[in-house]
Parts: C-alpha cells; structure tokens; sequence
C-alpha cells in the first residue's frame, strides 16, 4: 500500500490538532489552552474523538488508518458517498484499521474515529496506485454541546451516533462538543464556540447539572443565559438551538441535592429562551426534549438515563423534521 502525507487537511470535526514525533492527535478544545478546561481537560473527555473523521477522495478499493496503540477496545467505520459501508470493531492495542472492499472508481470516503477515547493518528495508507487526496466539507458547520447523551459512548460505531446521522441527513459538517459528565455550562465552553465558525448551533442542557448537583436552581438560569449572550458577542445571528433534557424516568420526580427535577430544568430553559427572544434574538430556538425523547421511548434507555444503540439512532433519525424550522434558517443563511 501506499502511504499519504499526513497532514492537517485529513481531519474534520476537530477543534485542534496535535502534532507529535509519531502523528497527529485530534482534540475538541484547543489543546495549548488544556489546563484552561479543569479538570484535566474537561475531566478527559475533550481528547476522546467523537465526531471527528478523516476525509479522502480516492479510487482506492483499501484504506488503512494506523494509530498509537489503542487505550481500550474501540470502533471505527468507513463511510462511502455517505453510506455505511464497513465497522471495525478493534481491541486495546491495536495499531491499525484496514477497510478493504470499497467500490471501484472515485469516491468520497470518511473515516469516523472512535467516540469513546482518544487517538494519535499516524498514517494514512491507500492502494500502491491509487489517487488519494484530502476532502474539504463546504457543508453549513454545526457545532452541538452537550453530556454523554450527545458523546454517545453507547452507539454501535461512531457514526451511528445520533450527532452524526443527524449531521449527514441535515447536510451539516460536525463538531461534537458532547462531554460525558461534564456538561456544566463552563464558560470557557461559551468562549469556545463564540469563537469557532459555525452556521448552526444546538445544546442540550441540564442532565449533568441535576445529577452532578453542581448548579442551584437560583444560578441554573443565570449561568445559561450567560451561556448564550456569550456565544452571541460573535454569533448575532447564527441559529441557534437550545434543547432541555429528554426523558430521563425517576429525575422527572425525584428532588436532586440542590432540589431540582428535570422539568423545573425544562421550564428554566424555555423561560431563559424567551426573554433573550423578547429581548430581540430571532435565531433563538427552544425545544422541548421530551418532544425528541419521551416517556414512550423509556425501552430505548438503559439505565434510566442513556439511551442504547438504537435509542441513538432513534434520536438521529427524529432530528431533522423535529428541528426543521431551526433548519431551515440556516439553509436561508447560506443561500
């Protein structure tokens, strides 16, 4: 096989790339600022590859990715012209990951990364005669912030993350800022998407809030709206999508340590998004999640909280017609 020079052109879907003597490193903070996102880099999560893929334009019927030695047992997929065409499931250890199989003749190829730990990439590898060149992503950026719900740890490969399937139904290129536990609201968090290009902005707030009991009912609202005016100071008029929590069984009722259930969170959120409506911002957006995820759906969860394999796939599938009228004004914006 033939090895491509790897170069910061491949990625997608990351916020910073390291480089080091062996490859690059994907991360979804800017990785210099890492002690800026206590703790360690948002507890770990911001080096994990959610979201993030290789992009190639190549005739090659093998592409093969290698990478430092995996940290745990991990998937990976080969997406073609937007289509699922092959999950490896890899152990901790490995080195490498080798599509092989693809269609004839040219065409656009992702490699998605795993979605539940980090990577150094170090090479990019095709057939010995074949043409392989990086693929831009013209596409609307979205970026969406979010918990575990949105890393989506659970689902069957990493494309099958509900991010992910709802980016490529939407036509969007991705960036996954969901941190398993650590949805917080941090305000570095805020600085960070002000200051990343974006044509369209979702977050899914609140169920790290209740269950960490790091927020009190009379700062929840303040340190949210905060949240959005921060994004807004470069984003006036990007949409921008506010979802509260899904369906999530005993935290519906049950009072957490600082006496908050999931719908007083809701009710919260909807109030802080119509003031800032009121106030003038028309690219604000609220949605209800028990809308996307229900009380019906509880047999997609499981443990209460998450949802498994098909839960998320259920949530990629629901989000475009839910969020349409979000989405077109994005599409107008393009235009």
């Amino acid at each position: 096989m033939k090895q491509l020079p790897l170069t910061d052109e491949w990625f997608h879907g990351a916020v910073s790339l390291e480089h080091g003597e062996d490859g690059i490193k994907p991360w979804r903070i800017p990785y210099m600022d890492y002690e800026l996102y206590p703790p360690g880099g948002i507890d770990g999560k911001a080096e994990i590859c959610a979201g993030v893929r290789l992009r190639l334009r190549t005739d090659s019927t093998e592409v093969a990715v290698s990478f430092a030695p995996l940290a745990d047992a991990a998937a990976m997929d080969c997406v073609v012209e937007g289509r699922l065409c092959q999950t490896l499931s890899l152990s901790g250890g490995a080195t490498e990951a080798l599509f092989s199989g693809l269609k004839d003749g040219i065409k656009d190829v992702e490699i998605w990364l795993p979605q539940n730990i980090g990577i150094t990439v170090t090479g990019l590898r095709t057939d010995a005669h074949a043409v392989g060149v990086p693929l831009p992503d013209t596409r609307p950026r979205w970026i969406t912030y979010g918990s575990s719900i949105t890393q989506c740890v659970g689902a069957s490969s990493p494309s099958r993350a509900w991010p992910a399937i709802a980016a490529e139904a939407c036509g969007f290129s991705l960036t996954n800022l969901g941190f398993s536990g650590n949805c917080h609201m941090e305000p570095m968090i805020g600085r960070l998407i002000r200051d990343l290009p974006a044509d369209f902005i979702s977050i899914c707030a609140g169920v790290n809030i209740y269950g960490g009991g790091t927020l009190s009912p009379r700062m929840f609202k303040p340190l949210l709206i905060g949240l959005l005016e921060t994004i807004r100071d470069k984003h006036r008029d990007t949409p921008l999508l506010v979802i509260s929590p899904i369906y999530g069984t005993v935290r519906e009722t049950q009072l957490n340590s600082l006496g908050f259930t999931l719908p007083i969170m809701r009710e919260f959120i909807r109030e802080a998004v119509e003031l800032l409506k009121a106030r003038g911002d028309r690219q604000l957006y609220y949605q209800d999640g028990l809308k996307w995820f229900g009380p019906e759906d509880e047999a997609f969860l499981t443990d209460g909280l998450h949802p498994g394999a098909e839960g998320y796939e259920l949530l990629g599938r629901r989000f475009r017609n839910l969020h349409d009228f979000a989405l077109r004004a994005v599409h107008r914006n393009a235009e």
